[in-house]
């Protein structure tokens, strides 16, 4: 157990998914029963700590702000207030997605990971209340490094689900706060994928490893012609064997011997 902050009790917080020219009211509240303040800074935002300034909020207050979505991507939003990396550590950071004003093509399934270390006082594997450690913080040393908060996300019976036959997307915010993802999908390749989540660029092609560093998003498709399971990795691979970091798409079909089978 550990005690995470989040956005609307979550890891990473709400994907907001919008497009270039819309506008947007936020509104965002801290519970009374929070002992810190919290804000937000939007890097979809143009304004003063993308708009960080102006949500500073203590506990049991609101704040409100207004702003258009000038330039498409995927982008983080994060806590950022003196002690932010402590709070991204322990889950205030998540996604806005600008659409380009066409939107994006139609696939058949879409997927939301959040990449994130925690720092604890407590050896990985252990059980109970976990205590945040700020010593291994400072050194960049974490115990776990978890999609979406969870030691192995999605993984055997909780696997994400898709379909021989199927294209998925998958977006993914790399909240830290310290160390950066060679994200890879074992198994298959990023047949499309926009590095930053830059949406205006051309995406780049039969990518296997792609670096997302913490502040940063991915964006990226695959085809799926067999039925595999393919898990999603950081491939600094002791983070996945001895810090907690997998995800799993289960791919359910018809075997296609002419793409792959096993000979013996």
């Amino acid at each position: 157990m550990f005690d995470f902050m989040t956005w609307n009790g979550q890891v990473p917080g709400p994907m907001i998914r919008v497009r270039q020219g819309d506008t947007i009211t936020l509104t965002v509240r801290s519970a009374a029963s929070n002992t810190r303040p919290h804000s937000v800074d939007m890097h979809a935002v143009f304004g003063t700590g993308g708009g960080s300034s102006a949500t500073l909020m203590p506990p049991g207050g609101s704040r409100r702000e207004f702003f258009k979505c000038m330039y498409p991507g995927a982008f983080i939003y994060h806590c950022a207030v003196p002690n932010m990396d402590e709070h991204i550590s322990r889950g205030m950071f998540g996604m806005i997605v600008v659409e380009p004003e066409d939107g994006l093509p139609p696939v058949d399934r879409e997927f939301y990971l959040g990449q994130h270390e925690l720092y604890t006082k407590e050896p990985f594997g252990s059980t109970g209340l976990l205590q945040f450690d700020y010593s291994s913080m400072e050194h960049e040393d974490p115990n776990f490094v978890l999609f979406n908060g969870t030691v192995g996300a999605f993984t055997g019976a909780s696997a994400l689900k898709a379909k021989v036959g199927e294209t998925i997307r998958v977006f993914m915010v790399s909240g830290g706060p310290n160390l950066t993802s060679s994200f890879h999908p074992i198994g298959n390749v990023w047949k499309n994928c926009w590095p930053q989540g830059a949406l205006a660029n051309a995406p780049l092609h039969y990518v296997q490893t792609q670096s997302v560093p913490p502040g940063s998003c991915f964006v990226g498709e695959m085809e799926l012609p067999v039925p595999e399971t393919i898990k999603l990795v950081d491939h600094a691979l002791t983070r996945v064997a001895r810090k907690g970091l997998l995800a799993e798409i289960a791919v359910e079909g018809q075997a296609n011997p002419g793409a792959y089978r096993a000979i013996s």
